[in-house]
């Protein structure tokens, strides 16, 4: 007989039945306290087993817990027990006992409706007992033990009484059990029948593909997501009892007050700070100077592969243009939270010269300024200056020693305060790209804030994973895709530094040039030069412009046409100013800047700008008066290092060139373009390959003091390039690579082999992934525009590439590219663009060259703008705009599509697929549409169904791993009928029955055209098996007929295979 026990959730009292008057009050009592201290081993406690009087017949008496929502089939009146009494113990609550009274004879015992019960039966050879107790909880900790009743079940035979004797006292012995979840078991249907023939190896070693049993089941689990704020988040929660829990809450923790040497020495780095940072490169005012850029929100693609299990791989989304528009974040958001998880380690992405250093410094400068008050501390490390080897250093020492901060009197004071208010901490690695050596970076953190000894890498890991100073904000400056990947996927915020725009470059002009003349003058020269205009949406590169403007030594010298040119007439004037004013560098000296080139190639062969090892204290001083290094200052010694890569690499290409210890080989390998790029070398090595090839072709400078020494002859390398250059072919390189030839090719500033590249160049261009800027965009254009004299013509593929709308106008312009393919929403701006200028002849021209062909959807971006391009293509007029004639005919891209492939998966394949759905009638050239592993469903399918009718020209359909089910496929094949063109169709892998495999059978004779059927490993048997070889027999056309699954006994499908050879199992 069961009987119920009830708990109040108010009150905590325990409701029982008649067998709970077999434990005395003072053994209940001493199980709660066994239980709160932790001890579960005291249940089995001699003096508790001695009082159990368990009934001799065996039945099963039963006592469980009952759930605040659980659900009754019927209820007992509920009665206090005679005698009882209260027990008070000066560490519990109060503990209030009632009597369910005695379930009469044959009537139903009352069952718990409650989601994970463990349920037992009478058994006459296991006395069972279930002792109730209340989730115990220790103030607001998670219950000790769950809230199931507990089993003490007897053995069947106790222990020997010699044995037993030296132990507990001669009796039964019972034993303790924790309910556990019972899951059913998997039924696992034969593949033939009993002595019937065997299925195959290959066809038992068949593994299904991974997926949902139905699509009710489907919708019911919770799938995982990556959360866009912290890549690698995965859902792991448990099920909580409560679902309504509060959020998490965000508010800063009351800080304790900060004694009086922690407000000085606030107020003392404050102060530091803004001395220290007030100067910008070549001596510019920050306040006077600085230009304020623009940050863009960054997203992470994860893409799976064969070690997905393993390692996801991160790469960083490419933006269109118009999505870098919208996105854009000021400075001041840069540490704004929007969510309810605070972010707290930032990555600051930007390629080199963009200008990360004078940022971080304009930051630093609004700390000491008062305008970052959530920040009582600002730390900024520069990775040039650490010391990654040594493991000498405390997280103390790298914050008072290491970073910029002035030295503090009271350190230790200063210290504990820190460790106390972490949230108030912010600190920053500058050049991050300077450790070289990732591997286990993140492997061996830092424990102890105090006292142990660690290396850098240590400290950054320990302050990155929050195992010492929790609570802090880290923020990291580096290029990007560089040497991030092993930090990429666990940042809270991915940071894009933007370059300057049109508007920039104008403001920076006019700040840098006092004179209202002078201003006009430079900005209209820069103008003139495009190319040297497209390179100043660098900051550095506009810098160095504009001082290569300045001390021109007359107003009617041209600009430089080539990077390689405009950094050699810098640096040879940066030498020629330092010797006028300084008069250090005579002809002696100029002797010894080959040294200063090969320290520059060693320290980019080894990811390094550091230039202590020079041993000439002269030649430190040329570089330090010239502008080519930079002295940094730390607590215990000085560092000189190169200023800049575009400086550090042009010397170093110098050395490549003139250098008679490098072979032609060495030259190639190092500057010419590779078909793989060396990872740890990054940007560094693109410019570097530009360099040399601008060096080995190019004029030196006539005026100033020129760093190549023409007495040298270069013409065995000159004939290596050559021939390197020759032998090369595009088609083989990939989009970076082919990118990166383009410029190689535009430095040698020679018609011959823009020639040569014109003519090896592939007929699909293809820069989709490169994030190309305003430079890529002229040197792709310039060299293009030569094709039209070799009567050559190219479709060029623009997708993910960030084009700006203004180098997308340019591209699509020219009479070489016959078609184009670009982010869905640049295209409609750059139509909005051209119709508002009142163009239509290249309006017409850039409607007719967009393609779509082939469509390939791997990310939401690449559909969700595909509606719009509908609705342009039936209303036959731009957004906000009336009709436009270039639009009578439609979009062509559309009407002439033929394959389309969504592969957007499982996690947003079911989002996004209504607007495939939405696109899918206006496409009446499509042949081949592939959706497989989308995860649509009954309900897809259905939608699917209802726009079939609109692909005439259908020949392929691929529905395979989709999780459809009869209900599906009845829909489906109502449509099929309407696709005469089909020829093949794939639904392998899905959820169809006996009555799915019906419904297809009786409209395949009515798809004429059907030549193949893939309907492997679904759920139907035979009886659906031999029905679809019924419908074989009246499929003519027909050439296969795949159908194996688990469902069907080997024995029939050898059988039919033998009936008709078109049936085939894999």
């Amino acid at each position: 007989m069961d009987h119920l026990c009830e708990i109040d959730a108010e009150t905590q009292d325990i409701v029982s039945d008649p067998a709970f008057e077999l434990l005395p009050d003072n053994v209940i009592v001493e199980y709660l306290d066994s239980i709160l201290s932790g001890a579960i081993e005291d249940l089995l406690d001699p003096d508790f087993l001695e009082v159990l009087d368990f009934p001799s017949d065996g039945t099963d008496t039963t006592c469980s817990l009952t759930p605040e929502n659980a659900n009754f089939t019927e209820t007992r009146p509920i009665t206090k027990r005679k005698g009882e009494t209260q027990l008070n113990k000066p560490t519990h609550h109060k503990r209030n006992k009632k009597v369910c009274a005695e379930s009469p004879p044959n009537e139903r015992t009352p069952t718990i409706m409650s989601e994970g019960n463990f349920h037992s039966r009478a058994n006459a050879f296991q006395p069972l007992l279930h002792v109730p107790f209340t989730s115990i909880t220790t103030f607001d900790s998670p219950p000790l033990l769950p809230t199931s009743a507990f089993q003490i079940i007897q053995t069947l035979s106790p222990l020997t009484q010699p044995l037993i004797s030296t132990v507990i006292p001669t009796g039964p012995t019972y034993v303790l059990v924790s309910p556990q979840s019972v899951s059913p078991g998997t039924q696992i249907l034969p593949l033939s029948p009993p002595g019937g023939t065997v299925a195959p190896p290959e066809l038992t070693a068949s593994v299904l593909p991974v997926g949902s049993l139905s699509d009710r089941l489907c919708k019911i689990l919770p799938s995982e997501s990556v959360d866009s704020s912290s890549p690698i988040k995965v859902s792991n929660e448990l099920p909580q009892k409560n679902t309504e829990s509060p959020p998490p809450k965000t508010e800063r923790k009351v800080q304790p007050e900060a004694p009086k040497c922690v407000k000085d020495y606030v107020h003392h780095a404050k102060s530091h700070i803004k001395n220290a940072c007030c100067v910008m490169r070549g001596g510019l005012g920050m306040e006077s100077h600085y230009v304020d850029m623009h940050l863009v929100q960054r997203k992470l693609l994860i893409k799976s592969g064969k070690n997905a299990n393993k390692c996801l791989e991160k790469e960083l989304v490419i933006l269109s243009d118009s999505e870098r528009k919208q996105g854009k974040l000021d400075k001041s958001q840069l540490f704004h939270n929007t969510t309810s998880r605070p972010k707290q380690s930032f990555a600051l992405l930007g390629k080199a010269g963009v200008g990360k250093t004078t940022f971080i410094q304009r930051l630093c400068l609004d700390w000491a300024s008062g305008s970052l008050p959530q920040f009582q501390f600002v730390f900024l490390l520069n990775c040039k200056l650490l010391d990654l080897t040594k493991s000498s250093y405390s997280l103390k020492s790298l914050l008072f020693d290491l970073s910029m901060s002035p030295h503090c009197e009271d350190s230790d004071t200063v210290f504990k305060y820190i460790l106390s208010s972490p949230d108030d901490v912010l600190i920053i690695f500058d050049s991050f790209d300077d450790i070289k050596d990732f591997e286990g970076l993140l492997q061996s953190p830092a424990k102890s804030p105090t006292g142990t000894k660690y290396t850098i890498k240590q400290l950054f890991s320990g302050l990155f994973q929050k195992e010492i100073l929790s609570g802090c904000t880290l923020l990291i400056a580096t290029r990007p895709k560089d040497v991030l990947n092993q930090v990429l996927r666990k940042m809270d915020s991915l940071l894009e530094l933007c370059c300057f725009s049109p508007e920039d470059i104008e403001l920076y002009t006019s700040k840098f040039f006092k004179d209202t003349s002078i201003q006009e003058n430079a900005l209209t020269k820069i103008k003139n030069q495009r190319y040297i205009y497209s390179l100043c949406s660098n900051p550095l590169l506009c810098w160095i412009t504009c001082f290569l403007l300045e001390h021109h030594d007359g107003c009617s010298d041209a600009l430089p046409t080539t990077l390689t040119d405009l950094c050699q007439r810098v640096t040879s004037k940066h030498l020629q100013l330092a010797n006028q004013e300084n008069s250090i560098l005579d002809y002696k000296h100029m002797q010894n800047i080959p040294q200063l080139c090969k320290m520059a190639w060693e320290g980019f062969k080894n990811h390094s700008t550091h230039a202590n090892r020079v041993s000439s204290a002269e030649l430190v001083d040329c570089g330090l008066k010239s502008g080519i290094l930079t002295s940094y200052k730390t607590l215990s010694h000085q560092e000189n290092h190169f200023a800049g890569l575009f400086t550090q690499n042009l010397l170093g290409a110098v050395h490549l060139v003139q250098s008679k210890q490098v072979n032609e080989k060495t030259l190639v390998a190092y500057g010419g373009v590779q078909l793989r790029k060396r990872k740890i070398l990054g940007e560094s090595q693109d410019v570097m390959q530009r360099f040399v090839m601008g060096l080995l072709f190019q004029k030196a400078p006539t005026n100033g003091i020129s760093i190549l020494d023409s007495s040298i002859d270069i013409q065995a390398k000159k004939k290596a390039v050559d021939a390197h250059l020759e032998n090369l072919k595009p088609i083989e390189l990939v989009p970076a690579r082919l990118l990166e030839l383009f410029h190689c090719v535009y430095e040698t500033n020679s018609g011959k082999y823009a020639k040569v590249l014109l003519k090896n160049l592939p007929d699909n261009l293809s820069f989709c992934g490169v994030q190309l800027c305003p430079s890529d965009v002229y040197v792709i254009c310039h060299l293009l525009q030569q094709a039209s004299a070799l009567k050559r013509t190219f479709s060029i593929n623009l997708q993910d590439t960030c084009i700006p709308i203004s180098g997308l106008k340019e591209l699509v312009g020219l009479q070489c590219i016959k078609s184009f393919w670009a982010h869905t929403a640049d295209t409609i701006g750059l139509w909005e663009d051209l119709q508002q200028s009142n163009d239509e002849l290249n309006l017409k021209s850039a409607i007719e060259k967009f393609t779509l062909n082939p469509f390939k959807a791997t990310q939401g971006y690449h559909i969700e703008n595909l509606p719009l391009l509908v609705q342009i293509h039936r209303e036959k007029k731009l957004p906000m705009s009336p009709c436009v004639s270039a639009l009578d005919e439609g979009v062509p891209a559309l009407s002439q599509l033929q394959r389309v492939e969504f592969e957007l998966g499982v996690q947003t394949g079911p989002e996004l697929f209504p607007k495939l759905i939405e696109v899918l009638p206006s496409l009446q050239s499509l042949e081949h549409l592939d959706l497989e592993k989308n995860k649509i469903g009954d309900f897809g399918a259905e939608k699917l169904a209802g726009v079939l009718h609109f692909l005439t020209s259908l020949k392929l359909l691929n529905l395979s791993q989709n999780c459809i089910g009869d209900a599906g496929v009845e829909k489906l094949s109502q449509a099929l009928v309407s696709v005469p063109s089909l020829q093949s169709l794939s639904l392998y892998g899905n959820l169809i029955d006996d009555s799915g495999a019906e419904h297809l059978a009786s409209v395949l004779p009515d798809i004429k055209f059907l030549q193949d059927l893939d309907i492997k490993f679904n759920k139907f048997s035979d009886i659906g098996a031999k029905k679809l070889s019924a419908a074989l027999k009246n499929c003519t056309g027909m050439k296969s007929l795949e159908l194996w699954n688990d469902f069907i006994p080997y024995g029939v499908f050898e059988h039919l295979h033998l009936q008709d050879p078109r049936i085939r199992s894999l």
